[in-house]
C-alpha cells in the first residue's frame, strides 16, 4: 500500500481521531492500522462534496472518462498487490481475491466507456394538438452527492461499483467501507483522487470516511445528498431507507439463493455447481448457493454425485492457491454460523457432510439473524485456523430454521426435495429474499417457465446463482433490495431526466 496517512477528505488527507488494527482473519495477525473517522469528519466530507457538486456535474465527458481510465491504469499496475492485500484483510482464498481484482478492473473500464453513452432522446410532443409547433427532448443530469456504503466481503469491487458509476454520471461520491476491511478501498480512493488531480478535476469529488453507525447515519440522513447506495444486511438497509427518505436509496441486500435440480438435469454438472457456488469466498457472498431444491426422483442420484466432491474442497490458509474455504471474517461470524447449524440439527436436520462423530462441535450459543450487521473486529475477534468451518451440507432442515430462511454467509448449504418442478419454483419463491436463483435442466420449456415464475432479480440456467457479469443489471426484489448495479444501470440510477420543451416561435 502506498497512500497518505489519515482520511481522504476535501482536497487533502486529514488526520483521523483514532486508529484500529485490521486483522488477518486466518491467524489474527495485524495487517495494518486503519484510520477511524467520526461524525465531525463525516460532516466535513459532506460539506466538501456539496461544495464541488456543481463543478463535478459540469465536468466534460472527456474529463470524466479520462479520470476513470487513469484509475483503471493505476489499479492494473498494482493488480498483484491488491490481490495480496485483499487476501490479508478479508481472509478470502487467493483465487477469489484474484477474481475480485479482475472484476474491479472491468467495472472501471466499462464505467469509462459508459460516459460516451450517457445521452437523451427527442420526444414527439405533437401527438396532441396542444403540442403543435413544440420541440421536445430530454437529457440526463447528475443526481447530486452519492453516499456509497460497502460490505466487508468484496470491499474493492463493491467500492468500484459505487464510485465509478457516480463519477461517470458527474456525481461527487463519499465512500464508507466496512470497518473490518477499509484498506483496499482506501488505496482505490487514493488512486482515483490522483487521477482526478491529473485531469485537473476536484479531488473532493471522491472522499472516504471510516467509522461506526453514527458516521453512516450522519452521511445518509442529510437531506442535501442525491442518493445512497448501500450493500449489506436487510436490517441495516431498511433503516437507511427510513432515515434517508425522500432521498433515493439503492439497496443491494441479502439473499438465501436457491439452486433447483430438475428431473432432467445433468446431475454431475449440478453437483459441480453446488460445490463451486456454495463455497467460493468461504460462502461469504450474497448469491452463493444456500438452498438446494431437488426433484424427488433424482434426489439420491444427485446426493451420490455431490457428497464425494466435498472431500475434494481444499480447506486452509487463504494464501495457498489451492485453498477454497478458509476462516470467516471474524469469530462472531464463525460462532453464529455454527449456532445456526446446531439449531437446525436439533430441530431435525441431518448432517450429510462433514461426517462427524460428535455433532456437538456445532455450538448453539449465538442466534444473530443479520450476517452483515456486525461490529468491527477486535484482537479477540479473530478465528483460530483450527476453527475453520468445513464445507457443510444439511439435509431436510425444517422450515422456520435460520439455516433455510435467512442468509447464512458461511460455507453451508441445505438440501430439500420436492415432488415436482412447480413445487420447486414455489419453494424458491417462499422466501423474503429474491436476488438470484438458478435451475439445472435440459428443457427449454422449463427454462422459460423459470424466467417467468421465479421472483428474483436474476434467473440463471445451468450455472451457479452466483454468476455475475459486472456489465449486467444486478439487484434483487423483496428484501434483497431495490435499484440496479452494473455501470450502465447504476449511471441511470444516479442521474435524473430533465425534459426540455421549446416553442421556437411564440
Amino acid at each position: 500500500m502506498n497512500f497518505p496517512e489519515g482520511l481522504p477528505i476535501g482536497s487533502d488527507w486529514v488526520p483521523a481521531p483514532s486508529t484500529a488494527p485490521v486483522h488477518f482473519p486466518y491467524d489474527g495477525s495485524v495487517v495494518a492500522d486503519a484510520p477511524i473517522g467520526d461524525v465531525a469528519l463525516a460532516q466535513q466530507a459532506l460539506e466538501n462534496a456539496l461544495s464541488v457538486r456543481s463543478e463535478v456535474g459540469r465536468l466534460p465527458s472527456h474529463t470524466r472518462r479520462k479520470v476513470l481510465q487513469g484509475a483503471l491504469s493505476a489499479v492494473t499496475e498494482h493488480r498483484d498487490a491488491f490481490v495480496d492485500l485483499l487476501v490479508l484483510e478479508t481472509g478470502k482464498p487467493l483465487v477469489d481475491c484474484r477474481v475480485e481484482v479482475e472484476r474491479t478492473l472491468l467495472t472501471l473500464e466499462t464505467s469509462a466507456e459508459e460516459v460516451a453513452r450517457l445521452h437523451g432522446e427527442t420526444v414527439p410532443l405533437d401527438l396532441l394538438p396542444s403540442g403543435d409547433g413544440l420541440q421536445g427532448f430530454w437529457v440526463r443530469k447528475p443526481i447530486g452527492v452519492v453516499v456509497g456504503i460497502t460490505g466487508f466481503n468484496y470491499p474493492l469491487l463493491l467500492a468500484a461499483h459505487k464510485l465509478a458509476p457516480a463519477l461517470a454520471a458527474g456525481c461527487p461520491v463519499i465512500i464508507k467501507p466496512a470497518p473490518q476491511t477499509p484498506l483496499a478501498t482506501l488505496w482505490l480512493v487514493h488512486l482515483v483522487r490522483e487521477a482526478l488531480a491529473a485531469a485537473e478535476a476536484p479531488t473532493a469529488a471522491v472522499q472516504l470516511v471510516t467509522g461506526g453507525a453514527d458516521v453512516g447515519s450522519t452521511l445518509t440522513r442529510d437531506p442535501r445528498i442525491g442518493a445512497v447506495s448501500f450493500t449489506g444486511s436487510a436490517k441495516v438497509g431498511h433503516q437507511i431507507a427510513r432515515d434517508a427518505a425522500p432521498v433515493k436509496v439503492l439497496l443491494e441486500l441479502g439473499s438465501n439463493s436457491a439452486l433447483v435440480v430438475a428431473a432432467d438435469a445433468n446431475l454431475s454438472a449440478a453437483a459441480d455447481a453446488v460445490v463451486r457456488g456454495g463455497y467460493y469466498a468461504s460462502g461469504q457472498a450474497c448469491i452463493s448457493v444456500q438452498r438446494v431444491i431437488v426433484v424427488d426422483s433424482v434426489r439420491e442420484r444427485f446426493l451420490a454425485e455431490l457428497i464425494p466432491r466435498l472431500d475434494q474442497v481444499t480447506i486452509g490458509d487463504p494464501r495457498d492457491p489451492a485453498t477454497r474455504v478458509s476462516a470467516l471474517i471474524d469469530t462472531p461470524s464463525t460462532t453464529r454460523v455454527r449456532a445456526w447449524i446446531a439449531n437446525a440439527l436439533t430441530a431435525g436436520a441431518t448432517l450429510a457432510h462433514p461426517r462427524l462423530t460428535d455433532e456437538s462441535s456445532f455450538s448453539a450459543s449465538a442466534t444473530s439473524v443479520e450476517p452483515n450487521a456486525r461490529p468491527s473486529a477486535s484482537p479477540t475477534d479473530t478465528t483460530d485456523p483450527s476453527e475453520i468451518i468445513k464445507p457443510t451440507v444439511l439435509l431436510d432442515p425444517p422450515y422456520g430454521q435460520l439455516i433455510w430462511d435467512e442468509e447464512i454467509f458461511g460455507p453451508v448449504i441445505a438440501i430439500r426435495s420436492v415432488p415436482d418442478l412447480q413445487s420447486a419454483f414455489a419453494t424458491v419463491n417462499t422466501s423474503r429474499y429474491g436476488l438470484h436463483a438458478s435451475v439445472f435442466t435440459s428443457s427449454l420449456k422449463t427454462t422459460f417457465e423459470a424466467i417467468d415464475q421465479l421472483e428474483v432479480g436474476g434467473v440463471v440456467i445451468n450455472e451457479v446463482p452466483g454468476f455475475r457479469s459486472d456489465v449486467m443489471p444486478y439487484g434483487g426484489v423483496k428484501d434483497s433490495g431495490s435499484g440496479r448495479e452494473g455501470p450502465r444501470f447504476a449511471i441511470e440510477e444516479l442521474t435524473t431526466t430533465r425534459m426540455a420543451i421549446i416553442r421556437p416561435n411564440p
